[in-house]
């Protein structure tokens, strides 16, 4: 993730990482993990106006059946984001992990970052703590339960095969938030396709106008200027076959909203899978 991480924090961010020669596996999806890394690196640099350092590491833990963390028993990973940041006061900490709770004023974070690395967590298996004190700084851990059949060194060195039929597809990613967008791009790329990427509808626009080979669009809904909905609507006036995918994070649209895209909650569950039921409709 280095390169990911350079692009989001800048060059008054150092990144150093903490890690001993070995580490057990967990059990988790690796595209979730990375974008909850990159979630709390971002909010970690948001912290630090001025620059400073950002510290990842990991730990292996065994925890007995009575441990203050309320977990089961057992050996896990425990992932660290620190940051010498403001950190928060004990009102600010009791709610840092509550659904678009945020600090950072109005069109400056969603407030979805801690709440989705909870839920990652908890889905997971593990849990988060979040360490913090006026003044002092952060200290975010995820506690991952490690895999009780450790694979073989030559086995997690040979990269896994590609049992997958799925073609590599060009797709255009809209969302007008910068870290939303990097993650969905890095997750499509992971995946083996190939991605444009647009912050706004009327730039999404252009890109289908220039682009002869396009095979899905992917967007967020509530953008400045113009929504998802309204811009996949535009897409398929150019190309009515086009498929596409509406990206949120609401439960629920407004009433007047209307289309026929898939609809894709967010964070991305299985982005995957979305697209496949995009692609057969």
């Amino acid at each position: 993730m280095t390169d990911m991480l350079g692009r989001a924090l800048g060059p008054s961010i150092p990144v150093l990482t903490q890690f001993p020669l070995s580490l057990p596996s967990v059990v988790t999806d690796p595209n979730q993990l990375e974008s909850v890394l990159l979630n709390l690196a971002v909010n970690a640099r948001d912290a630090m106006p001025s620059g400073g350092p950002l510290v990842i590491s990991a730990q292996a833990e065994e925890l007995d059946a009575f441990n203050l963390h309320r977990l089961k028993a057992g050996r896990y990973v425990r992932f660290s984001v620190k940051d010498v940041g403001q950190g928060m006061d004990a009102e600010t900490l009791a709610r840092a992990t509550e659904p678009f709770f945020t600090t950072k004023g109005i069109g400056k974070g969603t407030g979805l970052g801690l709440a989705m690395a909870q839920g990652f967590a908890e889905q997971s298996g593990g849990r988060l703590i979040v360490h913090s004190q006026l003044g002092a700084g952060t200290t975010v851990e995820i506690w991952l339960p490690a895999a009780l059949a450790q694979p073989q060194v030559e086995t997690a060195l040979t990269p896994p095969p590609n049992t997958s039929n799925r073609r590599a597809i060009s797709i255009l990613a809209v969302d007008d938030d910068p870290l939303v967008l990097m993650n969905t791009v890095a997750m499509l790329e992971d995946l083996g396709h190939a991605v444009l990427e647009a912050s706004l509808g009327t730039r999404a626009l252009e890109i289908l106008k220039g682009e002869a080979k396009l095979d899905l669009l992917i967007t967020d809904h509530a953008m400045p200027g113009m929504t998802g909905a309204e811009l996949i609507e535009l897409a398929r006036a150019e190309r009515p076959h086009l498929p596409a995918i509406l990206a949120t994070g609401y439960t629920e649209l407004p009433s007047d909203t209307q289309t026929s895209a898939t609809r894709l909650a967010k964070p991305f569950d299985d982005l995957e899978k979305g697209l496949d039921i995009a692609l057969r409709r």
